[in-house]
């Protein structure tokens, strides 16, 4: 009997003076696993009287329940103190921002695009959209494109089977809205496009936007004006100047090239008007050939239509040399033209006064 409680009280002293887990659970192990000091204990009951073996394996079940008891409670005090100490050292300052640097940025491409879409909603345009895979239908042949035309070549486009590409332009959703919609119409698509081309000012993928108004008094002048009216805007000045030459589109006759008075002065490029000119976008008004494909008559429907790159914008008005950095996924080059999801330019708000904040 003075052995198991002699043998209780050492353990127990060893329990309580236990500073961490790993060391109560050496101490449980040797007291009460397969071959612990109690275990071993138990094992001599066989060899005694039943006098003795009685008193000595109540002694034994009392010393295990009390070892066990200890055990438990040392191992809650343990797990508590843990939780404190990690508490106490990762704690969280709630009233830092979680995040005290912006990380991400507005593509200069989406700013352009939202600009865009604003200043022509503004104009009464609505937005249309069409899918980026094509028949050759809607991409070529409602447009008025001849059979032999290089746009149809593999060179410059991608083919999807026999009938399907990937869209060269977005003015297949003018042919799909004039299919599904009665005039008057009034609708910019935009959209990505895709050619077979890579240089500075070239990418296989890139976005335009497309214009188109069908009504029945709708003319050039028209044209002129509605696309005056949005240079203003974009730009930011009313110094804009508008060249049309004449060209060839197969689904607008007559055709014109529209380029916009600029500056290049001293490195820098500025719309202005009277120092030079740069090409920006094509126009037209609506060939009678597309009215008829489109199931309209064009001796009582007529109107004009315009298509531009929105990456091409983007380089001109923000300072973009190259088209191809567009689509490389840089985040240095994303925080240097990149625009604070905050802090971007709106219509409403003035688009330069915040650009100056967009690095």
């Amino acid at each position: 009997m003075d052995n198991i409680e002699n043998l209780t009280s050492e353990i127990l002293g060893q329990i309580e003076k236990a500073l961490d887990l790993n060391t109560l659970e050496e101490i449980r192990v040797s007291a009460l696993g397969k071959k612990g000091r109690l275990t071993e204990q138990m094992k001599t009951l066989g060899s005694m009287d039943p006098e003795e073996r009685k008193t000595a394996g109540q002694a034994l079940n009392v010393a295990k329940d009390k070892i066990a008891g200890a055990i438990d409670e040392k191992k809650i005090a343990l797990e508590k103190a843990e939780m404190d100490k990690r508490l106490a050292s990762e704690t969280v300052d709630v009233s830092m921002p979680v995040r005290p640097k912006q990380q991400g940025r507005i593509h200069p491409v989406s700013q352009v695009m939202e600009e865009v879409l604003t200043i022509f909603a503004q104009m009464g345009f609505d937005l249309a959209e069409g899918p980026d895979i094509e028949d050759d239908w809607h991409c070529f042949e409602a447009l008025n494109f001849p059979k032999n035309h290089p746009a149809r070549q593999m060179q410059a486009t991608f083919f999807m089977g026999e009938d399907n590409v990937l869209r060269t332009h977005t003015s297949p959703v003018q042919i799909r809205t004039m299919e599904n919609k009665k005039p008057p119409i009034r609708i910019v698509a935009p959209g990505r496009t895709y050619r077979c081309d890579y240089d500075m000012t070239h990418t296989p993928m890139f976005h335009q936007i497309e214009g188109l108004v069908i009504d029945k008094s709708t003319n050039m002048g028209h044209l002129k004006g509605c696309l005056l009216e949005f240079m203003k805007k974009f730009f930011e000045t009313d110094d804009v100047s508008l060249r049309f030459r004449p060209s060839f589109f197969p689904f607008t006759e007559p055709s014109a090239e529209c380029d916009v008075g600029c500056s290049r002065e001293n490195g820098e490029f500025k719309i202005e008007s009277g120092k030079g000119w740069i090409e920006l976008l094509g126009c037209g008004m609506v060939h009678p050939n597309v009215l008829k494909n489109c199931g309209l008559d064009p001796d009582e429907y007529q109107g004009f239509a315009f298509g531009c790159g929105l990456d091409r914008f983007a380089m001109l008005k923000y300072g973009i040399p190259d088209l191809r950095s567009f689509f490389d996924a840089d985040m240095r080059w994303m925080k240097h033209y990149g625009f604070l999801p905050l802090d971007i330019p709106t219509v409403t708000s003035g688009l330069s006064f915040n650009a100056g904040v967009k690095k």
